[in-house]
């Protein structure tokens, strides 16, 4: 494969699904949505490869877990440029399982928590918030009718931003570092 064709150079590039000679505008939506995927996917190999060998969650190394997440992103990826593929239920209901299980090791949530507390936690935070809007924007196409988005890759995307706050509240307790509340200054 190639790094570069130079067919795109006029601004338009093919899909999976685009037809023999038919090629799609890059300021279509759905490239906005594949880009905000692609760069969700390059944060969550940063927070792996930022994640220490033996960080062990669920009886996983974080590593694996975090591997798993960007292949299931790919999986999104292919199903919004058309490919007949999308997320197993199965993927969906494992995934809500193991971010319950990670929330039972924790304390309870009662408020806001800072940003920032560790260079991992932070990293995982920016992925989070990322998550989140790559999750609106993957919703913004579906619901604009221009690609049908499988029902399990869209709550796969919205429990993914759980899973990495998860995460993130995990690496915070067994550093043992305090996670503070907003001041909210007046």
């Amino acid at each position: 494969m190639a790094l570069f064709t130079g067919k795109g150079d006029g601004g338009s590039t093919k899909l999976f699904d685009s037809g023999p000679g038919k090629r799609v505008s890059k300021a279509a939506p759905v490239f906005e949505c594949l880009g905000m995927l692609d760069e969700l996917n390059t944060l969550v190999g940063w927070c792996k490869a930022g994640s220490p060998d033996d960080f062990i969650v669920q009886e996983q190394k974080l590593r694996m877990v975090l591997h798993d997440v960007q292949n299931h992103l790919f999986t999104i990826q292919a199903e919004v440029a058309g490919a007949e593929k999308s997320i197993p239920l199965s993927s969906v209901e494992a995934l809500g399982v193991f971010i319950n299980r990670i929330e039972a090791e924790m304390p309870p949530i009662t408020t806001f928590l800072v940003p920032g507390a560790t260079e991992l936690s932070s990293r995982l935070d920016i992925a989070r918030a990322v998550a989140r809007r790559a999750e609106r924007r993957l919703v913004t196409l579906h619901e604009s009718g221009e690609r049908q988005v499988s029902e399990s890759s869209r709550s796969y995307a919205n429990r993914l931003s759980s899973l990495l706050y998860a995460l993130t509240r995990l690496v915070n307790h067994k550093s043992g570092v305090q996670e503070n509340p907003p001041a909210y200054l007046t």
